[in-house]
C-alpha cells in the first residue's frame, strides 16, 4: 500500500471514531454545558417553577402575599394563561377531584331517573369524609345525587353514583381515561371522591382542564351554580312520610363574588386547600384554581385576588401559556407518568399542539427511533471531509 493510500485510510478510519461522537452530541438548542428547556403541557413557561407574567403598558401588578404553593388564571374560552405560579406541581387536589368525577360520570344518566340505594353502596367511604346523608334502602333522583356531590361534597353521594357507573374501580378507570383524553397529565386518580389516598395528586393546571370541560356541559354548570336545595330525607315512621332537609353549597364564594359561576372547592388534612372557581364579566368568563395556600379560608381569599386582577390584566398581558384542547377521540393515550411523590414537580411533558416542542425534540432526536437532524449534520460534515481529503490525495497521485 502506498503512502498516499495508507494516509487516506487513516483518515477514514479517523472519521469513523469521531462519528459516533458527533451523533450524540445534543442538537444545537441550548449553550454549552446548559440543559435544553423543558417544555410542560400548555408551553415551556409554564413548566418553570415560580412566578410567571408577561404585562404590557398599563397591566395591573399582581396580588401581594399570595401563599398559594400553585395557582392559574386563565380564560375559558381562548384558553389563553394569563399568569402561573407553579402549575404543574402535583398535589394532593381533596373534593376538586370531583370536577372529574362529575365531567367523566354526569352525561351518563337522566337526572329524572330514580334508583334505590343498597347497603354496599354506602359502604367503604373514608373517615372523616364529607356526607350528604343518604340512607339505605331508600329512592334518590340522580339530580338529587348531584346536588349532594356539588353542594355538600357529599362522598356517599360519589360512591352510589359510582356504583351506578359499574363500580369505584370502573369509575377510576374511566376518570383516569377521561383525564388523559385531556390531557392532564399531572394527574392520578385513586378514589372517585378525592379522599386523600397514597399517589392520588393532580395540579392546579388539570384541575382548571376539568373545570373547562365541565362547565360546558349546561347540568354540570346549573349544579355547580347552585347555592342551596332539599335534599330528601328518611321516612317518618310515625306518618310513612318522607321528609327533606337543606344544604347549602360549601362554596364561600358563590352568592358573594359578583359573576361567580362556581366550580368546586376542597380540603382535606394532607390537601390543606383547595378551589377552582369560575367567574364572568362583561362577557368574559375567568377561570383560577389555587393550591395549599397558607390557610383555609386564604385559598377564597386568594381567589378572588386573582380573579380580580385577571378582569383588570386581560389584554393587558402576553399568555404565558394556553389550556390545550382535548384529544381527538381515540387518540389519548395512557401516560404512565403521574402519581410521583406529593409536591414534586411533573416531568416535562410535549404538547402535541406546541410546534416549539415538536422541533425541539426533533433536533434533539429525544423519543425519535432516527438519529435526528444533529445526526445527519455530523454525517454531512464528515462525508465532506472524508471526500475533500479523498479528492486531494488521488489528484497528486502520478499518472
Amino acid at each position: 500500500m502506498t503512502s498516499r493510500c495508507r494516509k487516506l485510510a487513516h483518515l477514514f478510519a479517523a472519521a469513523t471514531a469521531v462519528l459516533p461522537v458527533l451523533l450524540a452530541a445534543p442538537g444545537a438548542v441550548a449553550a454549552p454545558g446548559e440543559p435544553a428547556p423543558p417544555t410542560a403541557i400548555g408551553g415551556d413557561r409554564l413548566g418553570r417553577s415560580g412566578v410567571q407574567v408577561s404585562p404590557l403598558a398599563g397591566a395591573p401588578a399582581l396580588p401581594r402575599d399570595l401563599t398559594g404553593q400553585s395557582w392559574i388564571v386563565s380564560d375559558a374560552a381562548s384558553g389563553e394563561v394569563l399568569a402561573a405560579n407553579n402549575p404543574h406541581l402535583r398535589l394532593a387536589p381533596a373534593s376538586t377531584l370531583k370536577i372529574l368525577f362529575a365531567d367523566t360520570v354526569l352525561p351518563k344518566f337522566d337526572r329524572n331517573a330514580v334508583h334505590k340505594v343498597a347497603d354496599e353502596e354506602i359502604l367503604g367511604i373514608g373517615a372523616g369524609s364529607s356526607l350528604v346523608g343518604i340512607k339505605e334502602n331508600l329512592e334518590y333522583r340522580v339530580e338529587d345525587l348531584w346536588r349532594g356531590v356539588f353542594l355538600s361534597s357529599g362522598n356517599d353521594a360519589v360512591h352510589v353514583l359510582a356504583h351506578m357507573n359499574g363500580g369505584i374501580r370502573q369509575t377510576v378507570t374511566e376518570m383516569q381515561a377521561r383525564a388523559d383524553a385531556l390531557q392532564a397529565r399531572d394527574t392520578k386518580v385513586v378514589s372517585p371522591d378525592g379522599y386523600d389516598m397514597d399517589g392520588q395528586v393532580s395540579s392546579a393546571y388539570d384541575l382548571t382542564l376539568f373545570a373547562r370541560a365541565g362547565l360546558r356541559n349546561p347540568d354540570f354548570r346549573m349544579y355547580c351554580a347552585t347555592r342551596s336545595a332539599m335534599f330528601p330525607g328518611a321516612v317518618d315512621r310515625n306518618t310513612g312520610q318522607r321528609g327533606s332537609f337543606g344544604i347549602a353549597n360549601t362554596d364561600r364564594l358563590l352568592g358573594k363574588y359578583p359573576g361567580l359561576i362556581g366550580v368546586k372547592n376542597g380540603t382535606t388534612t394532607n390537601a390543606g386547600s383547595t378551589f377552582v372557581g369560575a367567574a364572568e364579566r362583561n362577557g368574559r368568563t375567568l377561570l383560577v384554581t389555587v393550591m395549599h395556600p397558607a390557610s383555609y379560608q386564604r385559598v377564597y381569599d386568594e381567589t378572588a385576588e386573582l380573579l380580580d386582577w385577571g378582569f383588570s390584566a386581560a389584554g393587558k398581558v402576553q399568555p404565558v401559556g394556553r389550556l390545550v384542547d382535548e384529544l381527538p377521540a381515540g387518540a389519548a393515550e395512557p401516560t404512565g407518568q403521574a402519581g410521583e411523590a406529593s409536591g414534586l414537580p411533573a416531568p416535562p411533558h410535549a404538547s402535541p399542539s406546541a410546534p416549539a416542542a415538536s422541533a425541539a425534540s426533533t433536533a434533539s432526536g429525544d423519543g425519535d427511533d432516527g438519529i435526528g437532524v444533529a445526526g445527519w449534520l455530523a454525517v454531512v460534515a464528515v462525508g465532506a471531509v472524508v471526500g475533500a481529503w479523498a479528492l486531494v490525495v488521488l489528484r497528486r497521485r502520478p499518472a
